[in-house]
């Protein structure tokens, strides 16, 4: 992870704030070139969200205590990535006009021979339910304990390493939803499950994740799976009992996806892969930003007077 940043003014940009900023910036100007519904106050949400975010960072620099400057820090940055999630609800057909679930349907049924999150109905039981649910909303609190858990064993730079993996492999997922928009199993085949996903305590926060959080879309590459890998690589990288500690839970979470009716199987597995996908590029990135840092940064130099000889 590189430690280059811009300064512009008061403001001091690290590679995760220039990755937030310009995918806002992205958005924004799909939105005003396909002139998606509720444009002007999609722009200018992103224009807010952009401000507070650099208020954030100003703020940020600011604190002495070291718990909370790590504690703005995660809170602005992990904030503002869920609002890409979301900000990108509205850009999802843009290309295509139409989701495109009958031909992730028909390829899984192709392979498998069934429908898999209908045929995993047979297995559904409250208990497997409960764990399962359990796998995928501990997602949401893991995602800023093992960034403190980084952060206090490993430093401030393995953590904005783990953000902009994170950040980076989020944003790939985003542009899959516009280049190939899935709706998802309960939007386009929700009718069809007969068994009810029954459970407990974690069962009922996940019902919450999906009334609340998701919307039709956001499926492929599914980003819990993304994500969720790039925390899993992390943790092997910066602190190695962690990731033996997580095996069965993130195992436990790819399954999770499609047992609870959030994804198909293809959305996993692409999930997954996107996630290697995005570490295999981050360094060619970090380059670019180093590249763009030293072009910003540079300081012209006066041409010398010529001495007569």
């Amino acid at each position: 992870m590189t430690s280059k940043t811009i300064r512009i003014g008061s403001i001091q940009l690290q590679a995760t704030d220039g990755l937030i900023l310009a995918t806002i910036f992205f958005f924004s100007i799909l939105a005003l070139l396909f002139s998606v519904e509720g444009w002007m106050i999609l722009v200018l949400k992103n224009i807010a969200v952009a401000g507070a975010y650099l208020a954030f960072i100003v703020f940020t620099r600011a604190i002495n205590h070291r718990f909370w400057k790590f504690f703005v820090r995660v809170a602005a940055v992990t904030l503002t990535y869920a609002y890409l999630f979301g900000a990108v609800d509205k850009l999802q057909l843009i290309i295509h006009g139409r989701w495109l679930d009958e031909y992730v349907l028909d390829l899984e049924q192709y392979v498998f021979g069934v429908q898999p999150t209908l045929w995993l109905e047979q297995y559904t039981r409250p208990a497997l339910t409960e764990w399962m649910m359990f796998s995928y909303v501990i997602y949401v609190p893991m995602y800023p304990v093992l960034c403190g858990i980084i952060y206090y064993l490993r430093g401030e730079l393995a953590m904005e390493d783990y953000f902009f993996a994170l950040g980076f492999t989020n944003i790939l997922c985003d542009i899959g939803f516009i280049l190939f928009p899935v709706a998802g199993p309960i939007p386009m085949i929700g009718q069809l499950y007969s068994i009810p996903l029954d459970g407990y305590v974690w069962t009922y926060f996940g019902e919450l994740m999906r009334k609340y959080l998701h919307y039709p879309g956001g499926t492929i590459p599914s980003p819990h799976c993304a994500a969720a890998t790039i925390m899993w690589i992390m943790s092997y990288r910066y602190y190695r009992p962690a990731f033996y500690v997580l095996m069965p839970i993130m195992l436990s979470l790819y399954v999770s996806t499609f047992y609870g009716r959030y994804h198909y199987v293809t959305d996993a597995v692409l999930g997954v892969a996107v996630a290697f996908v995005a570490l295999a590029l981050v360094p060619l990135v970090i380059r670019l930003w180093d590249w763009v840092v030293a072009r910003m940064n540079q300081v012209p130099v006066s041409p010398q007077p010529i001495q007569n000889a």
